[in-house]
């Protein structure tokens, strides 16, 4: 008797869905069918010329992305339904999914280094290597300054150990492309066995895409208009802060890589969308919780952390000026405001130790914030300035000085330093722009959380803006409670101060 779902894979990107029932095939179709968050405000949407919904199972080929096969097995299960499962092994590509077993003992074979500093993986961080390793396939959920990078290290050290195809690591940004490698070089600095330059090929603008490496690093940008044949050589792929690729950059890139067996993504935060989260675990497999913030500043691995959420009541006449105004337009008081922006410089000024300000607006807010603090700033303090204008060394150079300093305000926008920067050394973190992204305000926390050098705890100042007119809440004053949630669900220890703009 034929199974009513039968699943098939076409490659390492995709598997097929047969069934001799239409109507089953139809019900799965739509299991898998969301409407894009924010689908109204979408241009093709308000032409008519589509209705707002992403499909994961094509209904032309009936394919689908194989990372989602155990959402496939949960559907077939469901109450009411019970229908029938049947894997088809294909004899080049093998069965819908396949699992291993994995000896760990490799670990313990590689001096691995931090620093000049002899280290030992963490529990979690072994478990969520055996995991992918077992699986093939993983989405690795893992918070910002929890050693992503070292999990990705290993993994391709086993992988170039015992496979024969080349590992490709996508990274958002051409920062995080450098960082990887000096992370890699960090970890292998007395390992005669691997030498980073020799192993490890780095690409992003101007970079050749060829190499005699077997570890390629590099942008999403730089890679996903490449023809399919220069995959085809790629037997692992593994996508770092994976929640910033676009989804249609990051699914042309997942469906050619046709021979990746392995495919994993590892990210600090999700943005709790449906879409989001299935597209991600399409293309690299099911999401595995690694650990929590929580739980690394309880056992000492990251900074405690302290919130003071700074509510800015603005006086009758200015908030009388915003009302109505719409979103746009209330940024543009709030980031342009001299009292405000003199408030920032004076907070940063007044704090001890390393200070990130993280700002949205690069020529409106940024650039005038910096020379506001620079301005005021003693000769012998340090004031840097980084955004997308800052060049891959320069934002380098910058991140490896501030490791060595003690007192120091570095002026960045969240583009750049909430994705992934790693900074060992920061002590307090000041939020300049309003920002409702569960995703941007996680990772720039995440920098930081790592342990500074003097042991001490981070202070991060969130400044909310209180424009209320009557009952009415301005767009701002909204999005500071939605971060106040965020801090809620993480647990995160936050106090709220009013504070009188004059």
């Amino acid at each position: 008797m034929t199974a009513d779902i039968r699943l098939k894979k076409v490659n390492h990107a995709y598997l097929q869905v047969q069934c001799e029932d239409r109507g089953i095939l139809m019900e799965l179709s739509e299991f898998f069918t969301f409407f894009v968050p924010g689908y109204q405000h979408m241009p093709a949407y308000k032409n008519r010329l589509w209705d707002g919904k992403i499909r994961l199972l094509c209904n032309r080929t009936n394919r689908i992305y194989a990372g989602l096969y155990d959402y496939i097995v949960a559907f077939a299960a469901a109450e009411g339904r019970n229908y029938s499962i049947e894997d088809i092994d294909d004899p080049v590509y093998g069965p819908p999914k396949s699992s291993q077993q994995i000896d760990l003992s490799f670990i313990e074979d590689l001096p691995l280094t931090a620093r000049n500093q002899s280290i030992s993986p963490k529990d979690y961080q072994i478990n969520a290597v055996d995991h992918a390793l077992s699986n093939k396939r993983a989405l690795l959920l893992s918070p910002t300054a929890s050693g992503k990078s070292l999990i990705i290290y290993l993994i391709c050290r086993w992988y170039l150990q015992n496979e024969s195809k080349n590992v490709l690591i996508i990274v958002p940004t051409t920062s995080l492309v450098e960082q990887m490698y000096s992370d890699f070089k960090d970890y292998s600095a007395t390992d005669d066995s691997f030498n980073v330059a020799d192993h490890c090929h780095k690409i992003y603008s101007g970079k050749d895409k060829e190499s005699d490496a077997r570890i390629y690093i590099s942008t999403w940008q730089s890679i996903y208009k490449l023809p399919k044949h220069w995959y085809r050589d790629f037997g692992c792929v593994i996508g770092d802060e994976a929640h910033n690729f676009k989804a249609k950059s990051l699914t042309s890139i997942l469906t050619k890589l046709e021979n990746a067996d392995y495919r994993f993504g590892t990210t600090g935060t999700l943005d709790g969308t449906d879409t989001h989260k299935l597209v991600l675990e399409g293309g690299f497999g099911p999401v595995k919780n690694v650990t929590t913030t929580k739980s690394l500043m309880d056992s000492g691995t990251l900074a405690s952390l302290d919130i003071n959420v700074l509510l800015l009541k603005y006086p009758e006449e200015m908030r009388k000026l915003v009302k109505g105004s719409k979103y746009h337009d209330e940024i543009d008081f709030i980031v342009t405001n001299e009292k405000r922006n003199k408030f920032i410089r004076n907070l940063a000024l007044d704090q001890t130790g390393n200070t990130l300000v993280l700002f949205q607006f690069v020529e409106k807010h940024g650039k005038p914030l910096h020379d506001l603090i620079r301005s005021k700033a003693n000769e012998d303090r340090h004031v840097f300035y980084v955004s997308g204008e800052t060049d891959v060394d320069g934002r380098e150079q910058v991140r490896q000085i501030t490791e060595r300093e003690n007192d120091a305000i570095i002026v960045a926008s969240q583009g750049v330093f909430s994705t992934g920067v790693n900074i060992r050394n920061i002590h307090n973190i000041i939020f300049a722009s309003p920002s409702k992204s569960q995703i941007r305000v996680l990772q720039s926390i995440g920098r930081g959380l790592r342990k500074s050098d003097d042991g001490r705890d981070t202070v991060l100042y969130d400044l909310a803006d209180d424009l209320h007119w009557g009952k009415k809440k301005n767009y701002t004053l909204n999005h500071s409670a939605e971060r106040i949630r965020i801090y809620s669900r993480e647990h995160f220890k936050f106090k709220i101060y009013e504070v009188p703009i004059t």
